[in-house]
C-alpha cells in the first residue's frame, strides 16, 4: 500500500487491530476497478474488506463543498444485506470508519423497519451511503427518479450472498443489479460470503460476464462444537422433541458465561425455550430477551441493543440473528436440536466471540439421541471442508414479470432493449423469444384468457414504442407488492392501549376465541379481539398458553449432513464424545439389524404390533426420502392388492401394510428403481393439485392478487387462495399454455418434489448393494419411523406419552 492509504492503516492500528491480507487484495482490486466475490470466515473482517475501497476513494478525493441548496445526488455505495434484522448493525458498522476518518459521508437505511427521514434521504439520494434488501432496491427503481438517483453511484457491495442465491430473491437482484448497471458508470462490484459450497457457480452468478476475482479470506477460525451430553440416553430415541429436558445444564452454562445467544430452529421452538428460561431465570427479567422475524422491529431492536450494551445475558433467537451482526460481547452460543446443516451450525457459531482472531464456539443441546451423531459428523464436515452447495434458480418468470412492471413505471421500457438487459443475468441467460414475448403479453393483458378483465392490464405500449404504467391506481397496488417473500397472511398483535408486539399468521389466530390465551413476544398473553386484522391482547394473569405454528417449521437434515451421518454410524469403531455416548444404540442397532455401510443401502423388513414393517435408510433428509416412500408405496400397489401407511424422516423411510408379502432384492430395487422417475411421480403425486396451490406464491410474485389498497381491510388468506384457485381454474381451462402455469409445475419438480436430488438419490441407491436384514423387532434406526406415523393418528392419549411407553416395553424386551 502506499502513503495515500496511510490515513486507513494508521486508524486500523489506533484500534489495534492488523489489516489482513486479503483485505489489502480486495482493496487493491476495488481501486483497479475490479469486482468479485471475497468467500472468509464470519467475524474475520470481510465488513471492513468490502468497504474499504470506498473509504480509500473518499480520502483521495474528497468532494468538494456542497452549496447550500444543492440537491443533486450523492448516492456513492449501496450496501444490500438481505435482512432487515441485520440492516441496522450494518448501518453502525459502516458508520464507525466513516466519522472516525472524518469523511463527510452520510449512512441511511432502506428497509421496511427505516425511519421517514432515512427513507426521504434513499429516495432522493441525498445519503452518500444507503444499506438496502432487494426488495426495496426494487421499489426505488419503480420511481422515474432512480436514473439521477444511481448516476453516480461507484460501488455495489452485496453482503450474505449465501443467502441470496439459492431463492427468488436472489433473481429479483440480479434483475436489480442488471438495471444498475445500465443507470450507473461502470462500478466495482463485490459479494461477501462466510459460508458456500459452490464458490465459483456462486460468484458467476452474481457476476455474470465480468472476468472477477475469488478472494479467499483468513485461515478459518478455529472451531469449537460441544455437545451437552445428556446424562442417561434413551435407548430407542425418537424425533419431534425440544430439547428442554436439558434445560438445567444449559440454565447452568448460561449463567457461566457473560453474554450468550441461544439459537433454535423454529420461532416456536424460541418461544417455547424463552418461556422455559424465564421461568427459572435467576436475574433480572429485562436481562433474558427474545428475537426472532416475526417480532417487532422495536422489540428486535431492543434485544440487539442489550447484547450490544451487555445489558442482556441472554437471547433466544432463530435465524433472525444468524447473518453478520457484530456483537462483540457475545461469549457463548447454544445450538438447540439438530443445525440440520453444516453451514447453518458455522455461520451461528461465529456469533461467539465475533472478533477477528477469535475462536467460534457452540454448545449443541440435543433434543433426542440421534443428533448426538448429527454434531458428531457436522464436526467432521467441517473439518473435511464439506459445505453445502445452494443452488440458484432459473427463468423464474414470475419474477421477471413483476420487473418489467416496476422498470415500466421507473420511466418506461423498450421490450427489445429490456430483454438484452435481462438476458445478462444468469437467472435468465437462458430467456427464449417465445417466454419473453409471453411475459409481455402477461404484462399488457394478463395472457389471452384474462384479456378482458381491465385489472389485468398493467403496462401500455406508447406510440414511441415504450412500455409504462399508466394508470395510478395500478402504480400503488404494484409498489405495494415489490418482493418474492410469500406467507400465509399475517394478523398484527397488539396490546389494547395499541402498542405492536409483532405479527403471527392467521391460520393460527383464527382458531383462537376470545379469552384464549397463547405464547407470543416472551409474554402469555389472553386475546381480547379481533379486529381489522388485528388481534388486540393484554397479558394473562396466569397459566399458559398455547404457542403459534408458523409455516416452514420442518427443517429437513442436507444431504451433506445426511452422508456424513451415514458414514460416522458404518464406522467400524466411533470416535469422539458423542459417538462414545450412543455405542450402546449403535451395538444395539448392529445385534438386531446391521449399521449403515459404504456403498450399502440398508433395508429392513419386521413383523411388529400386528403389522409389517419395510424401512429403508438413504439418509437423505426428509424431503427426498418423503417422495422415495412415495415412489415405493405407488409402485408396489401395482403388484398387491392392499392398503399402505408411509412416513419419512432424514434418515430414512418406513412403510407399512397390514399382512406378510414376498420381500426380496429384486422387489427393492424394482420399488426403488431411477427409471421411469417423472412417469410414477405424476401418478404417486396429485401434481396438478401441488401445482395448484404452488400458483398462489407466483400469482402473487407475478401481480394476479394484488394487496389491500391502504385504508382497506387485508383480503384473508382463505379469500387470497380462493382467488388464486379461480384464477388457475380459469387459466387451465381457457389458457393452458400460459407462461405461469408451466412454471407452477416446473417449480412443483424442482423446489418442492427436488426431482434432482430425488433422482440422484435413486441412482445411488441402484449402485449400492442392498443388505435385507429381518430383525425381530423393531430396531433403534427404525423406532423414530414407526413413532413418527402416529402423528397422523387420532388419539386421547398424547403422543408423547404413546410413545415413551411403548420405548418402555421395548426396554423390557430387549434387557
Amino acid at each position: 500500500m502506499n502513503a495515500i492509504d496511510q490515513p486507513l492503516l494508521d486508524w486500523f492500528a489506533q484500534r489495534a487491530w492488523t489489516v489482513a491480507p486479503f483485505q489489502r487484495e480486495v482493496w487493491r482490486r476495488f481501486l483497479r476497478g475490479e469486482s468479485g466475490l471475497l468467500h472468509t470466515p464470519t467475524g474475520s473482517g470481510k465488513t471492513l474488506a468490502a468497504f474499504g475501497g470506498p473509504l480509500l476513494q473518499a480520502l483521495q478525493s474528497p468532494a468538494p463543498p456542497r452549496a447550500k441548496g444543492d440537491r443533486s445526488t450523492q448516492l456513492r455505495v449501496l450496501w444490500i444485506t438481505p435482512l432487515r434484522a441485520l440492516a441496522a448493525d450494518s448501518v453502525k458498522s459502516l458508520r464507525m470508519p466513516i466519522d472516525e476518518l472524518g469523511i463527510p459521508w452520510t449512512v441511511a437505511m432502506r428497509t421496511g423497519d427505516a425511519s421517514a427521514r432515512d427513507r426521504r434521504l434513499s429516495k432522493e439520494g441525498r445519503a452518500e451511503v444507503v444499506v438496502i434488501t432487494p426488495e426495496s432496491l426494487a421499489l426505488m427503481l419503480s420511481y422515474p427518479e432512480s436514473s439521477d438517483v444511481f448516476s453516480a453511484l461507484s460501488a455495489v457491495i452485496v453482503d450474505e450472498w449465501h443467502e441470496l442465491i439459492g431463492n427468488k430473491r436472489g433473481v429479483l437482484l440480479q434483475l436489480c443489479l442488471a438495471r444498475l448497471r445500465k443507470l450507473a458508470p461502470p462500478y466495482p462490484c463485490w459479494g461477501l460470503s462466510a459460508t458456500l459450497g459452490n464458490l465459483d457457480e456462486a460468484r458467476d452468478v452474481l457476476l455474470p460476464n465480468f472476468a472477477a476475482a475469488i478472494v479467499s479470506g483468513a485461515t478459518p477460525r478455529a472451531f469449537k462444537l460441544e455437545t451437552l451430553v445428556p446424562a442417561e440416553t434413551t435407548r430407542f430415541p425418537w424425533a419431534g422433541h425440544l430439547g428442554l429436558s436439558q434445560l438445567k445444564p444449559v440454565l447452568e452454562r448460561l449463567l457461566e458465561a457473560n453474554t450468550s445467544i441461544v439459537f433454535t430452529n423454529t420461532r416456536s421452538q424460541a418461544e417455547l425455550w424463552h418461556q422455559a428460561l424465564a421461568a427459572v431465570w435467576p436475574d433480572a427479567p429485562e436481562t433474558l430477551a427474545l428475537h426472532h422475524g416475526s417480532l417487532s422491529a422495536e422489540l428486535r431492536s431492543q434485544a440487539e441493543k442489550g447484547l450490544r450494551e451487555g445489558t442482556v445475558r441472554c437471547v433466544v433467537s432463530t435465524s433472525s440473528l444468524d447473518l453478520g451482526v457484530d456483537f462483540p460481547a457475545v461469549d457463548l452460543v447454544f445450538q438447540i436440536g439438530s443445525p440440520k446443516g453444516i453451514s447453518r451450525l458455522l455461520q451461528r457459531s461465529g456469533r461467539a466471540k465475533h472478533r477477528p482472531g477469535e475462536p467460534g464456539h457452540i454448545v449443541c443441546v440435543p433434543a433426542h439421541a440421534l443428533e448426538l451423531a448429527e454434531y458428531a459428523a457436522a464436526r467432521d464436515s467441517v473439518a473435511r471442508g464439506d459445505i453445502e452447495p445452494r443452488h440458484p434458480p432459473t427463468l423464474c418468470l414470475d419474477v421477471l414479470a413483476q420487473h418489467c412492471v416496476t422498470i415500466a413505471l421507473g420511466g418506461g421500457f423498450v421490450a427489445e432493449a429490456l430483454l438484452a438487459e435481462v438476458r445478462t443475468t444468469h437467472a435468465f441467460a437462458g430467456l427464449s423469444d417465445e417466454m419473453w414475448q409471453q411475459t409481455i403479453d402477461f404484462v399488457v393483458q394478463g395472457g389471452a384468457a384474462l384479456s378482458n378483465y381491465p385489472e389485468y392490464r398493467k403496462v401500455v405500449r406508447d406510440d414511441e414504442g415504450v412500455f409504462r404504467v399508466p394508470d395510478r391506481a395500478v402504480a400503488t397496488r404494484h409498489r405495494l407488492s415489490i418482493g418474492t417473500i410469500t406467507s400465509d397472511s399475517a394478523i398484527d398483535v397488539r396490546f389494547m392501549k395499541g402498542k405492536r408486539l409483532g405479527s403471527i399468521e392467521e391460520a393460527f389466530l383464527s382458531r383462537l376465541r376470545p379469552g384464549d390465551r397463547f405464547q407470543f413476544a416472551g409474554r402469555t398473553l389472553t386475546l381480547v379481539r379481533l379486529e381489522n386484522m388485528a388481534a388486540y391482547v393484554r397479558v394473562a394473569k396466569a397459566g399458559n398458553g398455547v404457542v403459534p405454528r408458523w409455516q416452514g417449521g420442518r427443517m429437513p437434515l442436507s444431504s451433506q449432513l445426511g452422508a456424513a451421518v451415514e458414514r460416522l454410524l458404518s464406522l467400524p469403531r466411533q470416535a469422539g464424545r458423542e459417538m462414545i455416548h450412543l455405542r450402546p444404540l449403535i451395538q444395539t442397532q448392529a445385534e438386531m439389524s446391521a449399521l449403515p455401510a459404504k456403498q450399502t443401502l440398508l433395508v429392513e423388513w419386521t413383523q411388529f404390533d400386528d403389522k409389517w414393517y419395510l424401512t429403508v435408510y438413504p439418509f437423505a433428509g426428509r424431503a427426498i426420502n418423503e417422495g422415495i416412500a412415495a415412489l415405493a408405496t405407488t409402485r408396489w400397489s401395482r403388484l398387491i392388492t392392499t392398503t399402505f401407511a408411509y412416513t419419512a424422516n432424514d434418515y430414512g423411510l418406513i412403510i407399512g401394510l397390514p399382512r406378510q408379502t414376498l420381500m426380496d432384492e429384486v422387489l427393492l430395487r424394482e420399488l426403488l428403481s431411477p427409471e421411469k422417475l417423472i412417469e410414477d411421480l405424476l401418478a404417486c403425486v396429485n401434481v396438478g393439485e401441488l401445482s395448484r396451490r404452488q400458483f398462489r406464491e407466483i400469482a402473487r410474485i407475478a401481480g394476479l392478487l394484488p394487496p389491500s389498497m391502504p385504508g382497506k381491510k387485508p383480503r384473508t388468506a382463505r379469500h387470497l387462495q380462493a382467488s388464486a384457485g379461480l384464477i388457475f381454474d380459469v387459466l387451465q381451462r381457457f389458457d393452458p399454455g400460459h407462461v405461469l402455469l408451466s412454471q407452477a409445475q416446473r417449480e412443483v419438480f424442482e423446489a418442492q418434489l427436488d426431482v434432482r436430488e430425488l433422482s440422484a438419490t435413486l441412482a445411488r441407491c441402484a449402485r449400492s448393494t442392498i443388505h435385507l436384514t429381518e430383525p425381530i423387532y423393531l430396531s433403534p434406526l427404525a423406532f423414530p419411523l414407526w413413532a413418527e406415523r402416529w402423528r397422523a393418528e387420532w388419539s386421547n392419549e398424547a403422543w408423547k406419552d404413546r410413545v415413551a411407553f411403548t420405548s418402555e416395553q421395548m426396554d423390557l424386551r430387549y434387557s
